[in-house]
């Protein structure tokens, strides 16, 4: 059973979706760049004159005529981009970025990740012919080495992935600004100045509500034409665009209101209706989930390996090795990725944390921060745009060999870094890996034994609070995993209600009646109860039940009848907006959402993490059987 919190995958901080994304097309890009090698190498005159064929795209007088790498370079990239920024905001809006205070260490540690490799390329090419190329140095890609990363950093907990990715995106802002203002020449002013315009336009539609997939996408044209024709390389409209998807979590009464539509359909199945409920449901999603969903998948397994497989391709024999290795630009390439950036990364988060007394430091240990480092010195996709605006024929060569070579190597310093930290102690890795900085909290209120419903020891490293609905299958799905997790004996369980009585009818109901069997101390029962019966959540199955567990049955009765308990459930169900919660079954460990996977072996992971970011060394023995439970709290 591999279940996830409904209505909320790929939202809001959790970066796994993008990352498997990330992860398994890394795969298909390195075959991308392997393919070109073979291909160069093989047949160079094929290679160079397919990606040199000219396509036109006209409308009457007017059109644009480039080579098939140009139209990859500068048209398919934008949508790489637009999903990097994309993930970008949506860390910003719903992420740890949201605390603002966190973006300024990786943010700077991002520049100087620029800078000093700038700074060693230049140093490397002593203001020779190469020395145009210090761009290509710059630029860490955000897809290979996130993909990567998974590869030679196995077991690397998601807050490392989250401190790389606002390191990447600092970088590539960076970087094509860069391309905007030092690559770009004989720039036109008046596209450049539609382009400004149509970006407004842009931006107007988005505060403006505006929904229509239509009128994005043909704005969206004008911008990245205009770029075009201004010698501004458009890809950075790409960035810009995805920074302004808003992201957030569904809102619960909109979610009410989609089923209110859907239920309209079902009894007068209209195309009208059909169309009122369709917008209906994807209103309850952001722009910035919708958008990912569309080009996510197309940007990491076709846009980015056909990037490399246009790119890649050199023609390598022995003397053209000799000669690339002792060249400037290579070495510089080289030397700026494999030494400036983990100098620049770990020496900005060492005098940052040391000026300001720890209070900006690293969101992860140091070892992770070595990593993130070493793991930097990947450049790829922005480097070799640059290296192709920079270069022509032997130097432009030397500088994709650099660039390749940096790659292999910042891969192998990656796994050695992590290999090491595998062979230090349980609880020196754990502190290595994530660090000692609190992290946010996203439940509202905190656990709060005198009112909440708790399962296993007040003292525990580790609380997991599930919001749940009596009636909702996914919840019955998820009760084995959660058997089976509070055997685990540091660890207490919470229960809050979140029926959600437009799909489950039943379930306000089931949820004040476990409410009155808590009343008599017998909470836990009656919900294994009514999880255990959740096609029979009727008024008489709820007296049997309690009637079954021994119950006053009159009072049980009255006080369902006149809904005693019912602020009770409407206080978890206030507690759940406040946390962002809108579907069953949603949990948080210490305080922080699970957005992943809630079968047993991705919830004990999620545990164990949360368990050495307390700091505990301890790890619980199973239960042999489970105990008389507890009273309810």
């Amino acid at each position: 059973m591999r279940g996830r919190t409904q209505w909320t995958r790929g939202l809001g901080a959790p970066l796994r979706a993008f990352l498997r994304t990330e992860s398994g097309s890394a795969g298909v890009l390195v075959a991308a760049i392997a393919a070109a090698l073979v291909w160069a190498n093989v047949d160079t005159a094929s290679y160079d004159a397919v990606w040199r064929t000219d396509l036109s795209v006209r409308l009457g007088a007017t059109g644009i005529t480039e080579d098939l790498r140009t139209w990859i370079n500068s048209g398919l990239m934008t949508l790489f981009f637009l999903v990097v920024g994309l993930e970008a905001r949506r860390e910003f809006d719903l992420g740890d970025l949201r605390d603002r205070r966190r973006f300024v260490l990786p943010a700077v540690a991002g520049l100087a990740g620029m800078l000093i490799p700038v700074l060693i390329y230049l140093a490397v090419t002593h203001g020779g012919p190469g020395a145009h190329g210090w761009g290509i140095a710059m630029s860490t890609d955000t897809a290979l080495a996130l993909g990567l990363l998974a590869l030679v950093g196995r077991g690397v907990p998601d807050s490392v992935r989250v401190f790389l990715l606002t390191v990447f995106v600092v970088d590539d802002l960076v970087a094509l600004l860069v391309i905007a203002v030092v690559y770009s020449e004989d720039i036109a002013m008046t596209p450049l100045l539609i382009a400004a315009a149509a970006f407004g336009v842009w931006l107007l539609l988005r505060t403006s509500g505006v929904r229509n997939a239509f009128c994005y996408a043909v704005v969206g044209l004008v911008l990245w034409a205009a770029m075009l024709a201004s010698g501004v390389d458009p890809v950075v409209a790409g960035l810009a665009m995805g920074l302004t998807a808003v992201a957030y979590t569904p809102v619960r009464e909109n979610l009410e209101a989609a089923s209110g539509l859907f239920k309209l359909f079902r009894e007068q199945p209209t195309p009208e209706l059909a169309r009122t409920a369709a917008l209906g449901l994807t209103r309850t999603l952001s722009p910035n989930d919708r958008l990912q969903r569309v080009y996510h998948p197309w940007s990491s397994y076709v846009i980015v390996p056909l990037f490399g497989l246009a790119n890649a391709g050199i023609a390598i024999d022995g003397g053209f090795l000799a000669r690339a290795f002792s060249s400037p630009v290579t070495c510089g390439v080289i030397l700026g990725y494999l030494v400036g950036k983990p100098v620049a990364v770990v020496g900005v988060s060492a005098l940052l944390t040391a000026a300001t007394g720890g209070r900006v430091r690293p969101t992860v240990g140091w070892a992770a921060v070595l990593g993130s480092g070493t793991i930097a010195g990947i450049g790829f996709t922005v480097s070799l745009l640059i290296a192709a605006l920079a270069f022509e024929g032997p130097e432009l060569a030397e500088a994709k060999i650099g660039v390749l070579t940096a790659a292999a190597g910042a891969s192998l310093l990656t796994w050695v870094v992590f290999r090491a930290t595998r062979l230090l102690t349980p609880q020196r890795r754990a502190r290595a890996m994530l660090g000692e900085v609190e992290e946010l909290t996203d439940l509202v209120p905190a656990v709060d034994p005198e009112r909440d419903h708790v399962r296993g020891p007040q003292d525990a490293s580790v609380t997991v609070v599930e919001y749940g609905d009596f009636q909702c299958p996914y919840c019955g799905r998820a009760e084995p995993s959660v058997r089976d997790l509070i055997t685990d004996t540091d660890l207490r369980y919470v229960w809050r209600h979140l029926p959600l009585p437009d799909v489950h009818p039943q379930a306000r109901l089931a949820a004040e009646a476990a409410e009155a069997a808590a009343a008599q101390g017998r909470f836990w029962e009656f919900h294994d109860l009514l999880l255990g019966h959740q096609d029979h959540l009727r008024i008489m199955d709820l007296l049997r039940y309690a009637d079954q567990l021994g119950l006053d049955t009159n009072r049980f009765h009255d006080e369902l009848m006149d809904h005693r308990h019912a602020q009770r459930v409407t206080d978890d169900v206030d507690s759940a907006d406040l946390s962002g919660v809108s579907g069953t079954p949603t949990f948080f460990i210490n305080g922080r959402r699970h957005y992943a996977a809630y079968d047993i072996v991705t919830l004990k992971q999620a545990v164990q993490t949360a368990r050495a970011r307390a700091g505990l060394t301890r790890v619980p023995q199973p239960a042999q059987e489970e105990g008389p439970t507890p009273p309810a709290q």
